[in-house]
């Protein structure tokens, strides 16, 4: 087991210093300034779009898919991950994690935007998508795409799921001393009912959980904040000072608070890694850049916001808290509560983390479920692939967490890569597609996507089978 960790720690270091991070900084910077910072100008447009209700009452609207994907990305990494970095890469990682987020939500446009362009309408009325799609359809290379496939079906039906119940189990025993075997029963109990439940019961689940537990952790983060607010100034100034001195930041890209801050902001928001659009591609919305611009605003919502809020807690907590040798991840996050409002807090961010990380769960497995769909295997695989899942929750509850989470960010880096290289060659699409949409807004439209009146598209017609003319008429 300690040469499995001291592997899995090397293949970290290696994956995400010298081609992952400078990956993922590199294209987000790019398709930012081809978007023309359209993932920022455009933010109060993207929350008008994200309150709009669905005309068609049985389609999945964009709200819910929204929730689907927020379902996955909001959680433990807002609440453990941010400890971890921070235990790890100091306060200034928390700001190599916003400007992560900043990037990446042009990264997350495009790569949600394609997932809309090329999704396929299913039997049953409702649409699937993803990485895996768009690849096959563009590249012309189905090896890349069932690779893909396969990589996500393991990270996050296995691998992140473990995660999740990990930190649910850890929770639940440092609050109320249930035995782990016991938490795993139980979460992979209510895990069944909803899987086997198929996407309405999924995006009804996700669209009631993910904001009411998003909205009672802010809360008490915000009041503590309010408390405290002679020390917020002080604890701003930390964030930069440590992001940019020469133990934390200054010598350059691999350091330890940008290596932390943007390895954690990615795990958390998920920007470029080609998940989100795996369920983005599910709505139903009359352009691809609605949905491409209501995922980045997922990206701010996840980091910038919840990621903040815990990063917040636990520096005002100082330095004796989130140091602490003999304390890491959930723990930490714990103390810093705790030392503010008292021992309650331990109870309630416990409940906080069981909400997060179920949701995660059911988000994480729908990701796996689509890309099944993808390789054609039937709904006979689809159902041993669930068993499999929940095997691996349980597992994931009783397991060592610095193995979990290091195998996690392994898979999690070469899915990444995967995704990001794609996104080279075909991101220009998803900037044309943006390009019709400002046009037509700009007029004075709700845009409508007609594919075969933009030029750069014509070779793709025949892939774009969601958006025929009879479709919509």
């Amino acid at each position: 087991m300690e040469t499995f960790k001291s592997i899995t720690s090397i293949l970290n270091d290696r994956i995400y210093t010298y081609i992952l991070i400078p990956l993922l900084l590199v294209l987000g910077i790019y398709f930012t300034i081809r978007i023309s910072f359209g993932q920022i100008t455009n933010l109060k447009h993207s929350i008008k779009l994200i309150t709009k209700k669905s005309d068609d009452k049985d389609a999945i609207s964009p709200f819910k898919a929204f929730t689907i994907s927020a379902a996955s990305h909001i959680g433990t990494g807002n609440i453990v991950g941010v400890a971890a970095a921070i235990s790890v890469g100091g306060p200034g990682a928390v700001f190599w994690m916003w400007i992560t987020a900043i990037i990446g939500g042009a990264s997350s446009f495009v790569e949600n935007t394609l997932g809309q362009v090329f999704k396929e309408k299913k039997d049953d009325g409702t649409y699937k998508g993803g990485p895996a799609y768009y690849m096959n359809k563009t590249l012309k290379k189905p090896v890349i795409g069932t690779i893909f496939s396969v990589i996500i079906c393991v990270v996050y039906g296995f691998m992140f799921n473990a995660m999740q119940s990990n930190t649910i189990a850890s929770g639940m025993g440092s609050s109320f001393n249930i035995p782990t075997w016991v938490v795993g029963l139980v979460v992979i109990s209510f895990t069944a009912i909803i899987i086997f439940g198929g996407i309405r019961r999924i995006a009804d689940l996700t669209s009631v959980l993910v904001p009411v537990m998003a909205v009672l952790y802010m809360i008490v983060v915000i009041i503590i904040l309010i408390t405290n607010y002679n020390k917020v100034p002080k604890m701003f100034g930390v964030i930069f000072k440590s992001a940019f001195n020469f133990k934390a930041g200054f010598a350059g890209l691999f350091t330890s608070a940008i290596l932390n801050g943007v390895r954690r902001g990615l795990f958390s928001n998920e920007a470029g890694m080609g998940s989100v659009p795996n369920a983005s591609s599910v709505a139903e919305v009359s352009h691809p850049a609605k949905q491409g611009l209501i995922q980045s605003l997922g990206v701010y919502l996840d980091t910038i916001i919840v990621c903040s809020l815990t990063a917040f807690v636990i520096i005002i907590g100082g330095e004796k808290i989130y140091l602490n040798t003999n304390l890491e991840g959930l723990e930490i996050t714990q103390m810093a509560l705790a030392s503010e409002v008292g021992n309650w807090s331990k109870y309630f961010l416990s409940i906080c983390i069981l909400m997060f990380a179920f949701s995660s769960i059911i988000g994480n497995y729908y990701y796996g479920e689509n890309n099944i769909l993808n390789l054609g295997l039937g709904k006979k695989s689809l159902n041993i692939y669930r068993l499999f899942v929940l095997g691996f929750v349980f597992l994931g509850s009783i397991g060592d967490f610095s193995v979990v989470w290091n195998t996690g960010d392994v898979f999690m880096g070469i899915m990444a890569i995967i995704n990001l290289l794609a996104l080279i060659f075909i991101g220009k699409i998803a900037i044309v597609v943006y390009k019709d949409y400002m046009k037509q807004l700009k007029s004075g439209k709700d845009p409508v996507f007609e594919p075969e009146k933009i030029p750069e598209l014509e070779k793709y017609l025949p892939e774009i089978t969601a958006w025929d003319k009879d479709r919509k008429e």
